[in-house]
């Protein structure tokens, strides 16, 4: 859900200490791929009831989280210091949590996860338009590989097949997830944390207004419980502890179990299956961001030698 790539890794890490990154990353990976497996368990037809109790849930436990690990006045002092850009954030993850659960009304869960694969690369386009950031070659094949894989999934919608509803929705998610990747990565002082529990503070704000009815049975606040807390904030936690003690594109490629594993979950416990073309497309998405990663990881983990990789000759 979020790109693991936006967030700088922690200066040589004790090796106990990255490997207790590696689980914890991957385990965020494994709590988010299992958000569309528990919506599918809720019976409540409104869509906006569901947005306003996941986001209720997930508020209360990121805050929780916030207070354990930092004290009332460390977590009043983050959300003090998160400023417009934080405020940015939270506008995006708001939007996109909220998209998520009503794409789902309309579409499959591989459609939407294997569009938000591909989030790593829309950021580096977003970064390169807004910005004018370097993007190296490389990186613009797989950009090219990304949209030609999403053109694929959302060419559905053109002809019927499925409702353009769900793909645009999809399609927002992972724009929204781009755009505040590269306001992460501009402003590397936003914490993730606070700025993704206002996130859910204002979608559960928004929905309130538009939900025909709040009330849910116990079995829908179940997994509604779930929804919001293991899928949602128990994710987070797990990612905002973790991804500081691995590299970075270790810790990419770590989150790209989540739109892997997300099909197969709803496929395995609710025989959804996904279309050729969701397939096909998601399959270009993930190859070109899995090629992207490796050689990203190849040149960070690259020896570094006089005059090659950036360090001066001696002569």
């Amino acid at each position: 859900m979020i790109d693991t790539a936006a967030l700088p890794s922690a200066l040589s890490p004790p090796r106990n200490e990255e490997r207790i990154g590696f689980l914890l990353v991957f385990l965020s990976a494994l709590m988010w791929s299992l958000g569309g497996t528990i919506a599918r368990f809720i019976d409540a037809g409104d869509s906006w009831t569901v947005v306003f109790w996941r986001s209720v849930w997930a508020a209360a436990f990121l805050l929780c989280f916030m207070v354990w690990r930092d004290g009332w006045h460390g977590t009043l002092k983050l959300f003090r210091g998160m400023g417009l850009a934080g405020l940015a954030v939270a506008f995006c993850f708001a939007t996109a949590s909220t998209s998520f659960v009503v794409a789902l009304a309309y579409t499959t869960v591989a459609n939407i996860l294997l569009m938000q694969a591909g989030v790593p690369l829309l950021a580096a386009l977003f970064a390169w338009a807004l910005f004018r950031e370097r993007v190296a070659v490389a990186t613009w094949l797989a950009i090219a590989a990304v949209i030609a894989g999403v053109a694929i999934m959302v060419s559905e919608s053109l002809d019927g097949s499925v409702s353009p509803i769900g793909d645009g929705l999809a399609l927002l998610i992972a724009v929204m997830f781009s755009i505040a990747t590269v306001i992460t990565r501009r402003f590397a002082h936003v914490r993730m944390t606070p700025a993704t529990c206002l996130g859910t503070m204002l979608a559960a704000a928004f929905a309130a207004s538009q939900a025909s009815a709040l009330g849910v049975s116990s079995h829908d606040m179940g997994f509604l419980f779930a929804f919001g807390v293991i899928n949602l904030g128990l994710g987070l936690a797990f990612f905002a502890t973790g991804a500081r003690l691995v590299p970075a594109a270790v810790a990419a490629l770590l989150g790209t179990f989540e739109p892997i594993l997300g099909p197969i979950w709803v496929w395995l416990i609710h025989s959804e299956v996904p279309s050729a073309r969701t397939i096909v497309g998601g399959a270009v998405v993930v190859t070109a961001l899995l090629v992207h990663i490796g050689l990203e990881f190849k040149r960070q983990t690259r020896p570094a030698r006089a005059g090659v990789t950036g360090v001066p000759s001696p002569n």
